[in-house]
């Protein structure tokens, strides 16, 4: 028997991420490596789902923030049909917030785009092995706030309204609150992210993957 009959079969790898170059960028990079291969491609969430469910790829790759359904949408719905799904997010925001997001909703491993490509090669065999995968510096982010108490999805609505430029009076309308409950609100987001300002709230909310400074 040869030895090519015992090697086992390379690992089936399906990306997902809405900018053309960086898909091709990452296919061309996993289909040089001997043990993998990238079987599709897909440029948003709704996309990953359809391939997703043709494909039954190993390892998925995911990008977060994608135009329609986004990536922690996507791994959400994948992983209600395939409980086993291996899912390694590779995106380009380092917020802590963000990965704690996409690690519950089920992803497997988070990567940074600038990390260095041994390191994505090294994290898909990881996760293949059923292992997690996190760049060190977010897993020191997760570290750094564990303890810290998460905004509610109250806050966060408030914050994105007061980054679209929102006064008080605006936002209290907007989601039908009293103005003196939208001012207690913010002296709390104040406090969880020991700012003391709206402009800095809106910057490390956006830092830390709260809210999308780009929506």
């Amino acid at each position: 028997m040869s030895h090519a009959a015992l090697d086992p079969p390379p690992i089936r790898v399906l990306v997902v991420d809405d900018h053309v170059m960086m898909r091709d960028g990452i296919s061309t990079l996993l289909n040089r490596q001997t043990d993998m291969e990238v079987v599709g491609e897909a440029a948003n969430g709704a996309e990953a789902i359809a391939q997703f469910r043709q494909l039954s790829p190993d390892v998925t790759l995911m990008d977060v923030q994608m135009p329609g359904v986004g990536g922690v949408e996507a791994i959400v719905e994948i992983r209600r049909f395939a409980a086993d799904a291996r899912i390694l997010v590779l995106t380009t925001y380092p917020g802590d917030a963000n990965a704690v997001r996409a690690l519950r909703a089920g992803a497997a491993g988070y990567l940074l785009k600038n990390g260095i490509r041994s390191e994505l090669v090294d994290a898909i065999r990881s996760v293949h092995l059923g292992r997690r995968a996190v760049s060190a510096g977010i897993a020191q982010e997760i570290a750094t706030h564990a303890l810290d108490e998460p905004l509610t999805q109250r806050e966060i609505a408030i914050l994105r309204l007061v980054a679209s430029g929102h006064a008080n009076k605006q936002i209290a309308v907007h989601l039908n609150l009293s103005v003196e409950t939208i001012k207690a609100q913010l002296k709390m987001i104040f406090s969880k992210l020991g700012v003391h300002d709206r402009t800095h709230a809106v910057t490390l909310a956006a830092r830390r993957g709260y809210i999308d400074p780009f929506a």
